[in-house]
């Protein structure tokens, strides 16, 4: 079971049904409960409004009379559906969903719908992969994912297509694993978009210190993935002042020292900041005073993103700078995303080859092994 965190903090939601779930309160007995039209749910201080009706305090759990019956903001989802009370009158909505019939709806979130099967099947698997590592590593105590980028971009049973249900049903049960502690453990399986021509390991990628996992470790692809619209990108100029503006706010919501820096002065890669293919991989950010702040890939690109116009980002940390006296810009630019792990690029790339999906992740994951987790 997968647990997503489809809304939050939300004051109100619209549900429909097209048949009658089974709708619980707390410690109340189950109902059942006819929802023909959208209906608004709410939770007053008095407890849970289901339109006209009142109901009790407590989680609100909706259970489905038949798979893929309820449907939310307009958006129909296996399994059940529960609005979790995370403040007076405001509530998370959870879908409880086994893995699989989640994966259907990620998979063709992640891929474009033209893509080979077999490319599909291979992000089934890592998809597999990176949910399952994420539900026996959750700290939440009711929900495991995001519905998005910083999760897995999922989009219920109405994101389905044959070639998604295909892909999770000929694959099912099978995940990547590496050799960890002496043993042959499942991992954080990233997948990115593009990687440019030469993926990133997930300690430069990330910044954070984890043991060392072998299938994690920086490729050079070379041209792999060269279809890609975002394989060159570029140049991409961003004044000073207002890239100052970002990073303070990046500083702020992250609580690192960066939310009281001056103004910047230049941006650099940082010496010895390249991976042995030559893809920066730490850089030195340095302000007006002097004071110089050390960032990995990812959060350099957050950092410059942070608050940022959609015409004024970076794709990725695969690039040259150029400081000039009051703007920054960001030239030679390749990929997109974090280039750790799987490139999906590269993986279409792959099955347009003739490569078969179990070797379109191996490929990805050098050192890894295939097994069948259930």
């Amino acid at each position: 079971m997968v647990r997503v965190r489809l809304l939050e903090s939300r004051d109100v939601v619209k549900l429909a049904a097209t048949s009658p779930p089974t709708v619980r309160t707390g410690a109340d007995r189950p109902q059942s409960f006819n929802i023909p039209a959208a209906v608004e749910i709410s939770l007053t201080p008095g407890g849970w409004r289901i339109g006209n009706a009142k109901l009790g305090t407590g989680e609100l759990v909706f259970e489905p009379s038949s798979e893929g019956s309820l449907k939310l903001e307009g958006i129909t989802y296996r399994g059940r559906l529960r609005m979790v009370p995370v403040a007076p009158g405001r509530f998370d909505v959870v879908n409880d969903v086994d893995v699989d019939g989640y994966l259907m709806g990620v998979v063709p979130k992640e891929m474009l719908a033209r893509w080979d099967l077999e490319a599909y099947k291979a992000q089934a698997i890592v998809a597999r992969t990176y949910a399952l590592y994420e539900v026996r590593t959750s700290t939440g105590s009711y929900w495991d994912v995001f519905p998005d980028e910083r999760s897995q971009v999922y989009g219920g049973l109405s994101a389905e297509t044959a070639k998604s249900r295909i892909a999770v049903e000929d694959t099912r049960g099978i995940v990547v694993t590496a050799l960890i502690n002496g043993r042959q453990q499942i991992f954080r399986s990233y997948f990115s978009s593009c990687c440019g021509g030469v993926t990133q390991s997930a300690v430069d990628a990330f910044g954070y210190e984890e043991p060392h996992i072998a299938p994690l470790a920086e490729q050079n692809v070379k041209n792999l993935c060269a279809a890609s619209p975002r394989f060159n990108w570029g140049p991409v100029v961003v004044r000073k002042d207002e890239l100052t503006r970002r990073f303070r706010l990046f500083g702020q919501r992250r609580n690192r020292p960066e939310r009281e820096m001056a103004g910047i002065l230049n941006v650099q890669i940082a010496p010895d900041g390249v991976n042995s293919s030559g893809r920066p991989v730490r850089f030195i950010v340095t302000d007006v005073r002097g004071v110089k702040y050390s960032f990995s890939g990812e959060e350099l690109r957050t950092a410059i993103n942070t608050d940022a116009p959609k015409d004024n980002t970076v794709y990725s940390s695969f690039f040259k700078i150029i400081n000039d006296d009051d703007t920054l810009r960001f030239v030679e630019g390749h990929g997109w995303g974090h280039g750790v792990g799987m490139c999906q690029w590269c993986a279409q790339s792959r099955a347009e080859q003739g490569m078969r999906h179990e070797d379109i992740v191996l490929a990805a994951f050098q050192r890894a092994t295939l097994v069948r987790a259930y």
